[in-house]
């Protein structure tokens, strides 16, 4: 028997659709906190942002960690006419899951009389009473307890290798808001921002850790802090593998501080006088090896003016697609000649600093 006649035996094909047949109605059962129920699929239902609630409400009881959260909140009422801690703090979970991002929307689910009682509330707590419980909380203990059980949901993934993106992302702002500042916006220049520097985990894109900062502190060097806290509060066998930035980060700074942490690194290089004069040298030689996606690449190394040694680049390029071309040619003045003098015709090229190191590159 061929390979091919072995694999048709062990995986025969199923039974072609039969015309008429309706697929059995299938009820789940669902462990919450308000006790066990049925969830019963309905096609003809409308769909619901929250239909897929009651699932997410039963992991949280059987990992605990919704109890866990609600029990280290730094939130005390002295009041017995208080509304519960788990109400404010099941409201804020409800009303993230569904969208929202400002208090007003909350009064969008105060009708909802099936979600608030799976997840134990006696009631949606009002807008006004989520304000003032966010008020009455202390900020340094109010960032401890969310930074410990952020770290409680995605430590056990530490386990495996895996690499560390930041990112910095520019959120314009409207009206008045604390550090609301100006400063670079690509998309609104002149609009009072926050500067969102985030750190994910690659491939899976979970959040470790964001900071929001003034507008004006868009920099890797207002990042840095936290990032370095983030990683020398993690056991060595859980850090990242490598760490990987644009530009941003592709700073002295940042590579110091990852050598001394001992932790590789990739980072994208601004194209200063220096790195352009390093690839016109490049551009004319043999050694460029394909790097996958039309892509040519060549390790070298480098020493820019502010940096402590020299350390390994790669160099990528990639030919232009002819609409690419056209419109490069359009952008040249007439008798100029290309600014990458050689038989390829190449967009701006990419250059990227990474440690030396075998784990990086």
């Amino acid at each position: 028997m061929s390979d091919e006649q072995g694999l048709v035996a062990i995986h025969p094909e199923g039974e072609g659709p039969a015309a008429g047949n309706q697929p059995q109605e299938t009820v789940t059962n669902v462990d919450t906190f308000g006790g066990k129920i049925q969830v019963k699929w309905a096609p003809e239902a409308a769909v619901s942002s929250l239909g897929l609630m009651p699932f997410f409400i039963e992991f949280l009881k059987t990992s605990g960690r919704f109890d866990a959260w609600v029990e280290d909140c730094p939130l005390q009422y002295q009041s017995p006419n208080a509304t519960a801690e788990a109400g404010c703090i099941g409201t804020i979970l409800l009303s993230v899951l569904a969208g929202h991002w400002r208090y007003a929307h909350m009064n969008a689910i105060r009708g909802d009389g099936v979600n608030p009682e799976l997840l134990g509330m006696r009631k949606v707590a009002s807008e006004d009473s989520v304000r003032r419980a966010m008020t009455a909380m202390e900020e340094q203990a109010s960032e401890a307890w969310m930074k410990k059980h952020l770290k409680a949901s995605y430590e056990p993934l530490l386990e495996e290798p895996w690499a560390l993106d930041m990112d910095t992302t520019v959120k314009p702002l409207y009206g008045h808001q604390e550090d609301a500042k100006v400063g670079y916006n690509p998309q609104k220049p002149g609009r009072p921002s926050h500067a969102y520097h985030s750190y994910f985990m690659a491939n899976l894109r979970m959040v470790l850790e964001v900071e929001v900062q003034a507008g004006n502190q868009t920099a890797s060097s207002f990042a840095q802090p936290v990032l370095w806290a983030l990683l020398d509060g993690l056991p060595e066998p859980s850090r990242p593998a490598f760490l990987r930035g644009d530009c941003n980060w592709g700073t002295e700074r940042a590579m110091e501080g990852s050598e001394q942490r001992q932790i590789a690194y990739l980072f994208k290089l601004k194209q200063t006088a220096n790195v352009k004069k390093l690839i016109g040298r490049l551009f004319g030689r043999n050694e460029w090896v394909e790097a996958g996606q039309p892509w040519q690449g060549l390790a070298t190394e480098l020493q820019l003016s502010g940096w402590t040694k020299t350390r390994r680049v790669v160099v990528l390029r990639r030919p232009l697609r002819q609409d690419e071309g056209e419109a490069e040619g359009a952008r040249r003045k007439p008798n100029e000649r290309p600014a990458n003098s050689c038989s390829w015709i190449c967009p701006k090229p990419r250059i990227w600093v990474c440690a030396m190191s075998t784990r990086c590159w």
